[in-house]
C-alpha cells in the first residue's frame, strides 16, 4: 500500500507539473507568436514606407536642386515678360522638363494686366512652345499650388502639390513643384515651378507592390481574400485624409477618420468594421502621408498556423512522456517501501537495526549504504558535536576579546577644534582585521597614518598592532614622514619570515599654513575634496616591510581652507557583490562627486555616506575585505 500511494502521488504530481508549466509555455508561445507577427508586420510595413519615401524623396531632392537653380535664372530676368519667357525656354531646353512656369503677383507687369503666368512646355519631342495662361478663367491666385508656393521663404524646401487636372494646355493630370520668386529687393513677386506627370509616382508604387508580393508572400492565396481583394494596400493621402493616389484594392475613405492619428507606426485600426494594421510615414516636400495597410489575417495567419503545429507537437509529446514516466516511477519507488521500514527503526534510536539489501548499485542502494554509515557514525558524531560546540564558544569569546583589544588601539575620540575636523571608521571583514589608522596633534601639526596589512584575520591584526605602535614611537619626534616610514620599514623587515607587509600613507599637516607633507608607501591615492574632486600627487613606492631599503620620498602640497582629504583602504573600491563585481574607483569618485554637489563633504557625513553606498551595492554579500576610511578637513 505504501509503495502504491507513493507512486500514485508522484505520478499525479508529474501530471500537475506538466499541466502547470505547459499552460504558461503555451501562453508564452502564443504571446511570442503574436509579438513576432506584429514585429514582422511592422518591419514589412516600415520597409515599404521607407522604400517609397526614399525613392520618391530622392526624386524630389533632385527636383528641388533643379528647381532652385532654375529659379535663380528666372530671378535674374525679371525686367520684362519676354525676358521671363526666354529664361524659362533656356531652362526647359537644358533640363528637358515637361513644362515650367512663372506666375506673378497681381499687376506685376502693368501691361499684362492682373494675371501673368508664363508657361513654357514641349509641344512634341523637339518643339518648345510658350503661352501666357493667366486669366480670369485660370485664376491661379486661388490655386493651392500658388498659395503653397508664395507662403514659403527662400531657405525653405519647395512644395509638391497633389495631382490635379489641368486643362489650360493639354488636359492632363500633373503634380507641380513650386518655389517663391524674389526680386532684387528680396520681395516675393511670384511663384516658379515645373510640372511632373503624376504617373511617375504611380510607377514607383506599382514597382514596390510587386517587390513586396515577391519578397514577403509566397502564395497569392495569402495575399488576397476570398473575393480576390488584396489584403495589402499602399495609399498616398493628403492632410485632409483625401486619397492622392495608391492601390485600388481598398476604399481610401476608411482612412479619413484616422488621418489625425497618422503619426505612429503599426497601429490597430478598426476601419469600417475591418481589422487592419497601418504604418504611416510623412512624405518630404509635400503634405502627403504614405499609408501601408495590412489586413489582420495577413499579419497573423502564418503565425497562427505555426503556433497550432507547435501546440499539437507538444500535446503528443506530453502524452508519450507521461506514459514512460509513470512506468519508471512505479519501478523506482518499489524498493523504497522496504527501506522506509528500516529507516523508521533508525529514527527511533535503534542504530543496530538491519537494513535491506538490493541487487542494483543505484541511488536507492547508495541510500541504504548511507543509512548504514549513519548508524555507525551517529554516536561518535554526537560526542564530537558536543566537544566542538564547547571549543567554538571558547574561540569566539577569545576573538571578541581580541577585537576589543584591537579597536582600543585606534583613536575613537575625535578632537573638536576650530582649525580641524577629523573622523575615521574601521570595519574588519572578520572578527579582527589588518587595517589601521592613527592620528595625534603635536603643537600646530596633525600627524596621521592609514594602512592596510596584507591578508585578514589574526596574523594581519597582530602585524597591524605592531605597525601602529611603531608609528606612534617614531612619529613622536620626527618631522619628515618619509623618515618615519623608513624607520618603520627597517623594524618590520627584520625577522619577517612570514613576508608580511603593509601599504601605508603617513602625513603631517601644518594647521597654521595648510602645508601637507606626506609619504605614500604603496597605498591607495587619497582624494582631495573641495569644490571639485582631485587626487594627491602620487609618488608611492614599495609597501612597508617588504624590502630592506626602499627609496621612500616625501611630497609636499598646500591644502586650501575648507578642503577635505579622504584616505581609504582597498576595502572600499574592491568591495564585491555576490557575483564578484567590484565597487570600483569610478563609483567611489562618482559618489564623492555627488556628495560635493549635495554639500556633504564633512568628514563624518562623507564617510557615513560612502559606507552606506557600499552596503547598498554589495547587498547581502559577505564583506570581502577590511574597510577603513580617514577623512580630515582643514578649516583655517
Amino acid at each position: 500500500m505504501k509503495k502504491s500511494k507513493l507512486s500514485r502521488r508522484i505520478t499525479w504530481r508529474v501530471i500537475a507539473i506538466m499541466i502547470f508549466f505547459n499552460g504558461p509555455i503555451i501562453g508564452a508561445m502564443v504571446w511570442s507568436v503574436y509579438k513576432v507577427s506584429l514585429v514582422n508586420s511592422n518591419m514589412r510595413g516600415q520597409y515599404v514606407v521607407d522604400g517609397i519615401v526614399g525613392k520618391i524623396g530622392s526624386r524630389l531632392q533632385a527636383v528641388h536642386v533643379a528647381a532652385d537653380n532654375n529659379r535663380d535664372e528666372v530671378e535674374r530676368n525679371l525686367g520684362s515678360p519676354e525676358q521671363v519667357f526666354e529664361a524659362l525656354e533656356r531652362e526647359i531646353s537644358v533640363n528637358h522638363l515637361m513644362g515650367c512656369f512663372a506666375a506673378f503677383e497681381p499687376d506685376y507687369f502693368k501691361d499684362q494686366g492682373r494675371w501673368f503666368e508664363a508657361y513654357v512646355y514641349y509641344a512634341d519631342s523637339t518643339h518648345i512652345k510658350r503661352q501666357q495662361i493667366g486669366s480670369p478663367s485660370h485664376d491661379y491666385f486661388n490655386g493651392p499650388w500658388y498659395k503653397k508656393g508664395i507662403e514659403r521663404n527662400r531657405e525653405d524646401l519647395g512644395y509638391l502639390t497633389s495631382p490635379y487636372f489641368d486643362n489650360s494646355v493639354d488636359s492632363n493630370m500633373y503634380c507641380s513643384y513650386v518655389l517663391p520668386i524674389f526680386d532684387r529687393q528680396n520681395r516675393k513677386v511670384g511663384v516658379y515651378g515645373f510640372d511632373l506627370h503624376y504617373i511617375w509616382a504611380n510607377d514607383i508604387l506599382g514597382e514596390v507592390e510587386k517587390t513586396v508580393k515577391r519578397e514577403f508572400f509566397d502564395k497569392d492565396v495569402i495575399f488576397r481574400d476570398r473575393d480576390g481583394n488584396s489584403k495589402f494596400s499602399i495609399q498616398f493621402i493628403d492632410d485632409k485624409g483625401n486619397r492622392v493616389f495608391g492601390s485600388d484594392s481598398i476604399d481610401i475613405n476608411i482612412l479619413k477618420a484616422e488621418q489625425e492619428e497618422a503619426i505612429t507606426n503599426l497601429e490597430m485600426r478598426n476601419l469600417k468594421g475591418t481589422p487592419y494594421y497601418v504604418n504611416f510615414k510623412p512624405m518630404p516636400f509635400t503634405n502627403w502621408t504614405v499609408a501601408v495597410i495590412q489586413h489582420r489575417d495577413l499579419v497573423f495567419t502564418q503565425g497562427i498556423l505555426l503556433a497550432l503545429f507547435i501546440i499539437l507537437c507538444m500535446f503528443v509529446g506530453s502524452l508519450v512522456i507521461f506514459f514512460f514516466i509513470s512506468k519508471s516511477i512505479r519501478r523506482v519507488t518499489k524498493p523504497l517501501g522496504f527501506l522506509s521500514d528500516s529507516a523508521q527503526e533508525v529514527a527511533k534510536g535503534n542504530f543496530d537495526a538491519p537494513l535491506p539489501t538490493f541487487k542494483h548499485n543505484d541511488e536507492v542502494a547508495q541510500l541504504r549504504n548511507s543509512f548504514g554509515t549513519m548508524q555507525q557514525s551517529l554516536k561518535k558524531y554526537m560526542e564530537d558535536l558536543k566537544a566542538s560546540t564547547t571549543a567554538k564558544a571558547a574561540l569566539e569569546s577569545e576573538l571578541n576579546i581580541a577585537r576589543d583589544i584591537q579597536l582600543s588601539k585606534v583613536p575613537t575620540e575625535f578632537p573638536e577644534r576650530l582649525d580641524l575636523d577629523i573622523f575615521a571608521s574601521m570595519t574588519p571583514a572578520k572578527a579582527v582585521g589588518g587595517d589601521l589608522y592613527d592620528f595625534f596633534v603635536r603643537g600646530n601639526e596633525l600627524l596621521f597614518c592609514l594602512g592596510d596589512v596584507c591578508g585578514k584575520g589574526v596574523p594581519a591584526a597582530l602585524f597591524m598592532m605592531e605597525t601602529r605602535s611603531l608609528f606612534r614611537a617614531y612619529a613622536a619626534d620626527e618631522d619628515r614622514p618619509d623618515r618615519i616610514v623608513l624607520k618603520m620599514n627597517k623594524n618590520l623587515n627584520e625577522q619577517n619570515e612570514s613576508l608580511m607587509f603593509v601599504t601605508l600613507f603617513v602625513g603631517i599637516l601644518d594647521l597654521t599654513t595648510g602645508e601637507l607633507r606626506y609619504c605614500n608607501a604603496g597605498h591607495e591615492t587619497p582624494l582631495v575634496i573641495n569644490k571639485e574632486l582631485s587626487q594627491l600627487p602620487f609618488d608611492g613606492v614599495s609597501p612597508v616591510g617588504l624590502i630592506p631599503t626602499p627609496p621612500y620620498v616625501m611630497q609636499t602640497v598646500h591644502i586650501e581652507p575648507h578642503t577635505t582629504i579622504l584616505i581609504y583602504t582597498d576595502g572600499l573600491d574592491e568591495a564585491m557583490t555576490a557575483d564578484k563585481e567590484k565597487y570600483g574607483h569610478e563609483r567611489v569618485f562618482n559618489e564623492v562627486s555627488r556628495a560635493i554637489q549635495d554639500g556633504q563633504t564633512g568628514p563624518k557625513e562623507l564617510i557615513e555616506r560612502l559606507k552606506q553606498a557600499v552596503r547598498n551595492y554589495v547587498g547581502d554579500a559577505e564583506q570581502s575585505d577590511d574597510l577603513t576610511m580617514l577623512a580630515i578637513r582643514f578649516r583655517k
